[in-house]
């Protein structure tokens, strides 16, 4: 079975192409190489330097290739650029996806796994997040343009029978135990990241905003899920949909909240090192906790978190401790 992955040469998609790669499915890469990096693609892979907006590129793409199933990885993700930005987002995240769903149905591409965020929820109201306990409240272009693409799915399996699944990420991190690919630190805004550099010294510290939260520490609790869980969750998702031919979304989390003091401490412990944490007023909108339930996917999926925090913070470290350039 032939796979595209749009945005493989990222974070989470050059972790879930190793993993298909493994698992013997043979792979073709997309990538404008904007944020993602050829280093992190394994030998063997073709990679394809383009856009998905291109249409041109991927009739061609899917005409030549052959290609059974599409994972959708290409996307701009960062929530604050995109309140600044919207334009950028919609036209990316949105705009080159309907493209992108528009050659698939041409050539009859049948299958797509859709990187989606737990963002569309907003400022949940019930806890832990189900798929569908909460209303949905995206509070960026960002979070709006990851809704809209799961709507746009929905309407395109009832027209032409397109089907996919969307799998609404928590919180990504950690790296391949292996310590062969990581996160490019240079490019991302997440915590753990930004935890890494303080540890390593790169940065001096890093921002703790908001303190006086109703959580046990003060500090905003998140759901970490290591990227190899994600990743796995990817391929079990495309074989399910193959089997069930129904379209469907999931929450991916470890069902499990980690606080951002918690972060802190447990990469002291690890590391050895000194972090300098310096305290910030809240952000608006930032939730004050948010952990997933991820009974739908266990139950549907046979997907089961097989890394806690602890892996999260020993891997991230061993590979970002080794990278203090980023992936330059």
């Amino acid at each position: 079975m032939r796979i595209l992955v749009t945005g493989g040469a990222g974070y989470i998609g050059a972790h879930t192409v190793k993993a298909l790669v493994a698992r013997k499915y043979e792979v073709v890469v997309l990538d404008t190489l904007e944020k993602g990096h050829r280093g992190l693609i394994p030998a063997g892979v073709e990679l394809m330097v383009g856009n998905s907006a291109d249409v041109n590129l991927l009739d061609n793409l899917f005409s030549s290739q052959k290609i059974d199933a599409v994972i959708h990885f290409a996307g701009y993700k960062a929530a604050g650029e995109s309140v600044e930005q919207p334009a950028k987002y919609f036209r990316n995240n949105v705009t080159a996806t309907q493209t992108l769903l528009e050659s698939m149905v041409r050539n009859e591409v049948r299958y797509l796994i859709f990187s989606s965020s737990c963002s569309v929820f907003g400022n949940p109201q019930n806890m832990p997040v189900a798929e569908d306990n909460n209303p949905y409240n995206p509070e960026s272009p960002y979070a709006e343009s990851k809704l809209m693409v799961e709507k746009m799915l929905s309407w395109f399996d009832r027209a032409y029978g397109l089907k996919s699944v969307s799998l609404r990420y928590f919180n990504a991190a950690g790296a391949d135990p292996d310590g062969t690919i990581g996160e490019d630190w240079s490019v991302t805004l997440n915590l753990i990241p930004l935890v890494m550099k303080a540890a390593a010294g790169v940065s001096t510290s890093v921002q703790v905003f908001g303190t006086d939260y109703s959580t046990p520490d003060g500090t905003a609790i998140r759901d970490y899920i290591h990227v190899n869980d994600l990743a796995d969750a990817h391929i079990l998702a495309l074989e399910n949909v193959q089997k069930t031919n129904q379209t469907t979304v999931y929450n991916l989390g470890t069902g499990k909240g980690s606080s951002v003091k918690e972060i802190i401490d447990t990469t002291r412990r690890i590391t050895g090192r000194d972090i300098v944490a310096v305290e910030r007023p809240r952000r608006p909108g930032d939730p004050m906790a948010i952990w997933a339930d991820n009974s739908k996917a266990k139950r549907e999926l046979g997907w089961q978190p097989r890394y806690g925090l602890e892996e999260i913070i020993r891997t991230a470290w061993d590979w970002h401790s080794k990278h203090p350039n980023g992936l330059q």
